[in-house]
């Protein structure tokens, strides 16, 4: 296999980060640095750690080679940029391409508040304090975009649930497939695919995302009964039946999944009102009755409260009488509903998928123009594209690693920065942890808190260690760290998985 097929860590690197052994204080014989989001300009107060256990298995689970070290020294020779040569030299040959440093992490899955550490990196040689900052470019990225998928997603599934709450019977039964991921085509790589995709699944147990899937598999140990879908129709196959044919393009499908429980079929070919009055509600009324399947009718264009609840318009351009009604009204006439037991109307035999223009604010506003005209959130579920796996950032969530102690000549400081300009970038000092009580969770300065009690660290430290001088220390099922992050009815905080 040629090596650039092969993930080279050396290289893993700003380029800049090359000559940084060179600019720390002479003496300098250890460094530690951590992880945080700083907070979130989209008003998301927690955060849920992802990644790390993928991340390490598959970039750091076999030692560092000598083809690397002599690569990375090419390029950064080409470059005109130092590079430390005999560092990791020394790496290969005197520590087996093992890396000595420590990796504390919080338990994936866990759902800490924003400004706190969810992981520490620091070095365990005095010779390689350098580590901890070169290496910091790979794990901001092994960080920062699986725990903020998952963010997203655990605060939509809190939004979600809340009408659910208001106006369904069983919110408890109903969300976890409430949001499917529908994000793989949008999504910038496979790999994105993959971590993106099961970030999602730690929220949700709705997903096309397969790639997700196969990481779960592969990463995380298994995937059998974690997660479904269901049997769906795209416009070609609705539309190669020309538009003389859609109903039998949609009888064909009552034929292929009748008493298959549940199936969705994209009904905006041509006309969504025309296709919900006259086909699904009208030629196929009965045999939708009489199939036993639940249909899914998704719309997949106009503005989505219009199309769903019904267009208002103006008194010079008043709308039609199935524009007025929406999807969901003329849905209500044809087959019926039912009155829950908290007033709110529940659609017979059919119900709707919405997956275009889905994305956290229209997700909101769907579900209160559906309760204000007596709609249960039941009635609805949400397919989310681009906006779930490929519409965030590193600063979604403000995410930053920082160096926030070091040993100069025998003596620990603290390391920090406190920009006058921007007092949202102030970092932390000292060396970390994350503990837990019943008030939440908080971060607090290590030897600080050693002074002031000693058993303190020992026994409350939420953070333990994952990666040592070069060994993966966890292993974790997906389930365990799914639990983590489920849905917890007392609304505080997640406590650390056993």
């Amino acid at each position: 296999m040629r090596n650039e097929l092969k993930p080279n860590r050396p290289l893993m690197v700003d380029s800049y980060k090359s000559g940084q052994f060179q600019q720390v204080p002479t003496g300098t014989t250890y460094m530690h640095s951590y992880f945080e989001s700083r907070g979130s300009g989209r008003g998301y107060d927690r955060t849920v750690f992802f990644g790390m256990q993928h991340f390490l298995k598959k970039y750091y689970s076999t030692p560092i080679e000598m083809w690397e070290v002599q690569e990375a020294k090419e390029i950064f020779d080409d470059r005109n940029e130092p590079f430390n040569y005999e560092g990791w030299k020394r790496i290969v040959e005197e520590f087996g391409g093992k890396l000595p440093i420590r990796v504390r992490a919080v338990a994936e899955g866990t759902v800490v508040p924003t400004k706190n550490v969810l992981f520490t990196v620091e070095s365990l040689h005095e010779n390689f304090a350098w580590i901890p900052d070169y290496i910091e470019t790979a794990f901001v990225r092994a960080g920062w975009y699986g725990t903020t998928v998952a963010t997203q997603s655990y605060h939509l599934r809190e939004l979600i649930y809340s009408y659910l709450e208001k106006t369904a019977d069983d919110p408890d039964a109903e969300i976890p497939f409430k949001l499917h991921d529908f994000g793989a085509r949008g999504a910038s790589s496979t790999e994105t695919a993959e971590i993106g995709g099961a970030a999602h699944l730690l929220i949700f147990r709705g997903s096309d995302t397969v790639e997700g899937v196969r990481l779960m598999k592969n990463y995380y140990n298994e995937f059998k009964g974690l997660t479904n879908s269901i049997p769906a129709s795209q416009h070609s196959t609705i539309s190669s039946w020309g538009r003389e044919g859609e109903v039998d393009a949609y009888r064909n499908m009552l034929n292929l999944y009748k008493g298959n429980g549940i199936f969705a079929c994209v009904s905006d070919t041509w006309n969504i009102y025309d296709a919900c009055e006259k086909l699904w509600g009208g030629e196929l009324r009965q045999e939708v009755i009489d199939s036993g399947a639940l249909v899914v009718i998704r719309p997949d264009s106009g503005d989505p409260i219009e199309v769903l609840c019904g267009k208002v318009g103006s008194f010079r351009e008043p709308p039609t009488e199935q524009e007025a009604k929406g999807v969901l009204g003329i849905l209500a006439e044809k087959f019926g509903y039912t009155t829950n037991s908290k007033g709110y109307k529940v659609l017979n035999y059919v119900k709707v998928i919405q997956g275009d223009g889905v994305n956290p604010d229209s997700i909101k506003a769907i579900l209160q123009e559906m309760e204000r005209r007596g709609y249960s959130a039941s009635n609805i579920a949400f397919g989310m594209g681009g906006a779930l796996l490929q519409k965030v950032d590193r600063d979604t969530l403000k995410m930053a690693y920082k160096c926030s102690a070091a040993e100069v000549n025998g003596k620990m400081i603290d390391v920090y920065k406190d920009p006058i300009t921007d007092i949202g970038k102030r970092s932390k000092k000292g060396r970390l942890e994350l503990m837990h009580s019943e008030d939440g969770y908080v971060t607090v300065n290590r030897d600080e808190l050693a002074k002031a009690n000693p058993f303190a660290v020992v026994y409350g430290s939420v953070l333990r260690a994952i990666y040592e001088n070069g060994e993966i220390l966890v292993n974790e099922n997906f389930s365990t760290i799914r639990e983590r992050a489920a849905l917890k009815k007392d609304k505080k905080y997640d406590t650390i998985g056993k």
